[in-house]
Formats: C-alpha cells, sequence, structure tokens
C-alpha cells in the first residue's frame, strides 16, 4: 500500500509491497528540473514506465535539443556470497529484479529519497539535479552496516533524443579517465556523458571521509525494457541500453557512495575533477536555498499583486509554497537575439514553450507569486519574435527556429501583457517593450496576416480553412483536422472584443483619438458578437461561425471565455446561462469536458494509438487548465460571494488532492478522461494546468 505523509521538508511516501502487486506503484512519479529545461524523472519505485524517464535528461540548446543521457541504474549488494538488486526494470513478461521489495519509503524535498530496508543496513538512495546545469548526483547512503559488503552499480545509458528509442546498433563507446569515464557516440561532435563515483566513510569524528570506488570495464547491451506508458499510447515500447561496465565499492561500515552524471557538447570545457570532488552537502544546502527563495515569493508587499502571506493559515501556506515550486519547474531560459531571456515550458515531459500556453500561463505561474521580472521577461521573449502581426506559437524542439500556427497565442499575449501592467504598475516599460508589440498584433488582425486572419467586415476576427487548425483544439492527423474550427471562432473573438476594450481604457487619458478608435471597434464586435454567437435555443454560445454565416453550435468549453476576461461581451443574464450551461454538462472533478457528452463525436477516453487520441484530445477529453476560467466566470457571475467561494472551493479540491498526491507529485496533468475515474493523461506536469488551479484557488481565497 502507499501511505503518504507531509513532512516540513515535503512529500513521504510510505511504501508496502506485501501482497500487493508493484503495478500499484507505477501511477505516481516525480519530477527534479534544472531551470534550463533538462529533468530527472520516474516512478516511485525507480521503474522507468516511459521512454520520457530518465535519471538526467540534458538540454543542449536550452530549452530544447534534449537528450535522454542515464536513464537508469542497476544496484545490487553482494553479501556474505548472497546478492540484493534494489533495482525495478520492467520487462515484456516479468518485472526484473524486483527491488521495490525491500523500499520502505519514498521521500520529496529538494530531490527524492528511496528508502531500503535489508538483513544487515539500511539504505537510502537520492536523486538530486543541479541548477543550471545537466547534471544529476545519485547519492547512496548506508546506514546501520553490519558486517562487509560490497555495492556495484552499473548505469545504463541512452544518449539519444528524448523523443527517440535506442536499439543496440547504436555505436556508444566509452574513453576512461582518472576521474571517471566519458560515453559518446561513435560520430563527430557527439554530445558526451561524463560518469565518475566518490565513496566516502565515516570516520570516529562522524564525519565522511573519502575512500575508494574502481569503474570495471564490461560492456554490456540489454535488450527490451518495456514502457508501458508507450505502450497504453500505441507507441514503440521496447528499447535497449547500454552499460559500460559498473563501479563497485568496499562496505564495512557507514559509508556515502555518490554517483556523478553530467552531459556536455564534446566543444565545452569540463573538468571531471571538480565534479567529482564536489561536495554533496554543499549541492543539497544550494538546493534547499533556491527552493527556500522560490517559496518565499509573494510574501513581500512588494509582490502581493494577488496573494500575500502576511496573515495566512499554515495550511494555506504550505500550499502556496506547494504552488510556488510547482510554478518554478515551468520557468527556463532561453537565448533570444543573443540575449538571456525567460520563458515558460508548457508541460513535462514532451512540451517546449509554446506561446498560447505561455500566455495562460503567465498569470498564475509568475503574476501570482510575484515574480515580475520574470513575467516582464517573458512578454519580451515572444515580442522580439514578432512576425506579421503575430507572436509565435511555438518555437522548434531543437533550434531557435519560431514558428507560426495560431490565431489566439498572439491575442492572449495582449491579455498577459496588461494583467502584467496591472499587477506590476510598470508603465514606462510596458510602454517601451511591450505597446509596440500589441499595436502591431492588433493592427494586423485587422487588416490581415498570415492564414488569412482578419477582421471581417461586422469586425470580428475571421481565420482559416478546412485544413488548418489555428485555435488551441488544434489536434490533427493524416492531414485531418479533427476540430478545425475555421472562420470566426467563441474565444479568439471574445479575446478580440477583451483586447480592444483593454487598449480603449490604456488610451484613455494619454491619446483620445487611439482611445476613441479602440472604444468603436470594441462596440461593433460587441454588437455583432452577441448576434452571431447568442444561441437563444440552448441560452449559450455558438463555439464557430463558419464563413457561409453557419454556425457550428457544439456546446464546447470555449464560451467560458467570453465570461471570464476582464470584459465581456455578453450581458449579465446571458453570462449567467453560459456559466449555468456549462456546469451542468462540461464541469467535472478535474476541469472542464471539451464536448458535451450527448454528441455523436464524444469521446470517453483518451487513449490507444496516435490517431484516436488526437481525434479524443478536444473531443470530450478534460482539460485541467478550464477550471481557471470556469471558477472566475462562477465567481463573477455570482458577485465573488462567500456562498459561490465556498462551491468554488469544493470545484478545485479534487485537483489539489491531485497535485499533492496524484500522478506526478507536485504537479497537475494535462488532461483526464472525460469519464469516471477520469485517470489522468498526458503530460505529467502541465504549466497552464498548474497555473490556472493557482488563480483558481487565489480568486476564493482572496
Amino acid at each position: 500500500m502507499l501511505t503518504l505523509q507531509k513532512t516540513s521538508e515535503g512529500t513521504t511516501i510510505s511504501v508496502s509491497t506485501i501482497d500487493q502487486p508493484v503495478e500499484n506503484s507505477l501511477t505516481k512519479g516525480w519530477l527534479l528540473t534544472n531551470g534550463r529545461g533538462g529533468y530527472a524523472s520516474s516512478t516511485i519505485v525507480g521503474c522507468n514506465t516511459s521512454s520520457y524517464h530518465g535519471l538526467l535528461v540534458g538540454s543542449l540548446n536550452p530549452p530544447v535539443n534534449r537528450v535522454m543521457a542515464l536513464a537508469n541504474c542497476l544496484e545490487m549488494i553482494i553479501s556474505k556470497g548472497k546478492i540484493l538488486q534494489l533495482s525495478t526494470f520492467e520487462f515484456s513478461d516479468k518485472f526484473a529484479p524486483t527491488g521495490y521489495f525491500y523500499q520502505t519509503g519514498f521521500r520529496q524535498d529538494v530531490g527524492v529519497h528511496f528508502d531500503y530496508a535489508l538483513d544487515n543496513l539500511e539504505l537510502t538512495k537520492s536523486v538530486y539535479l543541479l541548477r543550471e546545469a545537466d547534471t544529476a548526483a545519485l547519492v547512496y547512503e548506508f546506514k546501520n552496516v553490519h558486517g562487509p559488503l560490497e555495492f556495484v552499480i552499473r548505469p545504463f545509458v541512452g544518449l539519444r533524443d528524448y523523443h527517440a528509442l535506442q536499439k543496440s546498433y547504436s555505436q556508444l563507446c566509452s574513453t576512461r579517465l582518472d576521474e571517471g569515464l566519458l560515453v559518446y557516440h561513435d560520430i563527430p561532435n557527439s554530445c558526451r556523458l561524463f560518469l565518475g563515483c566518490s565513496a566516502f566513510r565515516r570516520n570516529d569524528q562522524a564525519a565522511y571521509k573519502a575512500a575508494a570506488s574502481a569503474f570495471v570495464e564490461d560492456s554490456q547491451w540489454w535488450f527490451n525494457f518495456v514502457y508501458r506508458d508507450n505502450k497504453e499510447r500505441g507507441q514503440n515500447y521496447t528499447e535497449d541500453l547500454w552499460a559500460p561496465g559498473f563501479f563497485k565499492c568496499r562496505i564495512d561500515s557507514p559509508t556515502k557512495i555518490v554517483l556523478w552524471a553530467n552531459l556536455h557538447l564534446s566543444t565545452a570545457h569540463f573538468e571531471p575533477e571538480n565534479l567529482i570532488n564536489t561536495d554533496i552537502e554543499m549541492v543539497r544546502q544550494d538546493l534547499q536555498e533556491y527552493q527556500n527563495h522560490i517559496k518565499s515569493t509573494g510574501n513581500n508587499p512588494k509582490h502581493s499583486f494577488h496573494f500575500s502571506l502576511g496573515n495566512c493559515r499554515a495550511k494555506d501556506r504550505k500550499l502556496h509554497e506547494t504552488f510556488c515550486l510547482a510554478a518554478d519547474q515551468f520557468i527556463v531560459e532561453r537565448q533570444v537575439a543573443g540575449i538571456c531571456r525567460s520563458t515558460i515550458l508548457a508541460g513535462y515531459p514532451w512540451f517546449a514553450d509554446w506561446g498560447r500556453d505561455a500566455f495562460i500561463s503567465l498569470p498564475g505561474l509568475l503574476l501570482s507569486t510575484g515574480r515580475f521580472e520574470e513575467a516582464f521577461s517573458v512578454l519580451t521573449t515572444f515580442a522580439a519574435a514578432v512576425d506579421e502581426g503575430m507572436v509565435p506559437s511555438r518555437f522548434d524542439d531543437a533550434s531557435n527556429t519560431a514558428f507560426f500556427n495560431s490565431v489566439d497565442a498572439s491575442l492572449w499575449f495582449i491579455n498577459a501583457a496588461f494583467q502584467y501592467l496591472q499587477a506590476s504598475n510598470d508603465t514606462r516599460l510596458f510602454a517601451q517593450e511591450i505597446l509596440p508589440a500589441i499595436n502591431q498584433i492588433t493592427d494586423s488582425y485587422r487588416k490581415g496576416t498570415r492564414f488569412d486572419i482578419h477582421a471581417d467586415s461586422d469586425g470580428l476576427i475571421t481565420a482559416g480553412n478546412e485544413q488548418t487548425q489555428l485555435t488551441w483544439m488544434d489536434a490533427k492527423y493524416d492531414g485531418i483536422a479533427f476540430t478545425p474550427r475555421f472562420g470566426k471562432a467563441v474565444e479568439v473573438n471574445a479575446l478580440w472584443y477583451n483586447c480592444l476594450c483593454l487598449l480603449a481604457n490604456y488610451y484613455a487619458g494619454k491619446n483620445s483619438g487611439n482611445a476613441k478608435q479602440y472604444d468603436s471597434l470594441a462596440m461593433q464586435v460587441k454588437k455583432s458578437f452577441c448576434r452571431l454567437f447568442w444561441n437563444r435555443s440552448k441560452c449559450c454560445l455558438n463555439d464557430c461561425i463558419l464563413p457561409d454565416g453557419t454556425a457550428d453550435d457544439s456546446l464546447r468549453p470555449n464560451q467560458i471565455f467570453a465570461v471570464s476576461l476582464e470584459y465581456s461581451p455578453l450581458s449579465s443574464e446571458q453570462q449567467k446561462s453560459v456559466v449555468d450551461v456549462v456546469q451542468k454538462r462540461l464541469l467535472t472533478p478535474y476541469g472542464l469536458r471539451t464536448l458535451d457528452p450527448s454528441s455523436e463525436q464524444y469521446k470517453a477516453k483518451y487513449t490507444g494509438p496516435q490517431r484516436e487520441r488526437d481525434e479524443a484530445y478536444h473531443q470530450g477529453t478534460v482539460w485541467a487548465y478550464l477550471i481557471g476560467p470556469f471558477v472566475e466566470s462562477y465567481l463573477k457571475v455570482n458577485q465573488f460571494s462567500p456562498d459561490s467561494k465556498k462551491k468554488a472551493a469544493e470545484f478545485i479540491r479534487p485537483l489539489l488532492r491531485h497535485l499533492n498526491d496524484d500522478s506526478c507529485l507536485g504537479s497537475v496533468s494535462e488532461i483526464f478522461d472525460a469519464e469516471p475515474p477520469h485517470h489522468p493523461k498526458g503530460c505529467f506536469a502541465q504549466a497552464w494546468s498548474v497555473a490556472e488551479l493557482i488563480r483558481a484557488y487565489i480568486l476564493i481565497n482572496s
């Protein structure tokens, strides 16, 4: 069984495998990040269930071009002729070895910790990921040692693109160094993985002193590791991993062993002796200081836009710290025109920085936590890349190339920019660095830009055709866009109206001509919006107006943004009606369904091969991030009354439980199945899921 406990240092899970299949422990995972796109992740029993799992996934061109460097390790203890295996791997017909049998607990704080109890000793294995470096440290601390033993660590190397899988024909090789070894591909300019091991034993003063460890060359390929998550998703799910040899150390007293792993480019300057001699306690202390800094954000009165910790209860304070740490995992840096700027990764393990996700996430991740400088940096990251009046929908996964395939990302940019202005009151930098991009976007959307995006004669934004997928419902497979939504999409025009009102309000008192122009445009859009989108028979909004004027009246959650945004084109009665319909037909414990269950296109589960998953992605599947705009809308139409806040607190309670003890501990999944028990799916840690839960919580409790 799994028993979850909260401690002052983090999360503790007691693990018992007696009379219980190991599968029950494979649905909970952990994630460590390093601020540059790299991460470490696996399950709480250390068995990788996904090809994206690994003890070191580094970024060669932060935050992208990620490489799964160190997949896992085989760890064994040899004592009195008996071999005890601590690792757990899955193969086609069995788990082997079955180290989970000896595991007694799992804890997470600045690292993750696996506790083991054996006949003659106690052992804690810890994994740490250093900040701003593609370096992992695996620490094995032996306590209560009774009698001599040997400890063996055999590292399994991937050293492959983290989207791919490795097979035994890969040309991996290694070179011995005094401090360890380098592993690389037998090709020019291969990236390199350094592996080194140090052992430290206690002396009479109870301090650890260096002791000998040895590396034994014993090159082996291990075949057909099974990744059950890949299999469930209809993907290739077996991989071969290479072990260049193993490290071993003789232990007869309390000992601490550290395995270092560092990924770097072949051209990078790297000093292995400095790494191998690093004090692991200093590493832990540095990580703790960083976490303490992150947890304290938002407690400064200067940075208390949404939430001040000053008088909150201990429970709320702890949750706020959890929010801050969860938010921090997505904040990374990238080089833009030679300048290092902040950006937001959309989700772990497989997403990079996407424009739409970044701007929906920015208020919750950065403004709510008082990180205004980074919020400004994210905005300027994308503002610097504006082209033809569009912000990038995403950057390439291996380079800095920007892609433009979104009608709403630019409008979300404007919304986030004005929320930044409201939170920071930074009028000077806003006007200098951000407003020009906003004006370029609005001018281009009015006159026309890529994908036939333009304002129609009625003032509404229309875009795309049958082959495009320009809104957030963008799933496409084999040339088929499952939710094309071309023409006039409801949330796009709700955003457009909101942006025009924001600009009219901004220019009031500054530039009467501009203020009058934007106000006039907003009035036209409001009139057209209500005429075309309001569905009298359903008492809610149509989802899309096709170019021929036909209305797609599918009941979807996109209409909720016409209520949640600061400026709504709807009357108070219409807003309340929209919220009522969405609550009755789309609300679940984990967010909003993407389609009414009564629809013929409704999909209850997100599973199977890529085509089936893409078809279900926005045809019923629950998206956690939609809880934010729904809660805001619900509170708004109920005048933020105490009763409405109490009810809204019930809406988010399942997601708060999910954040603390489900799927990826300390984060929120991307999506959930549309029907109970609403299994979490997609990315195990999603930026806007975390961001909108934070925002919803603050709206309820402010």
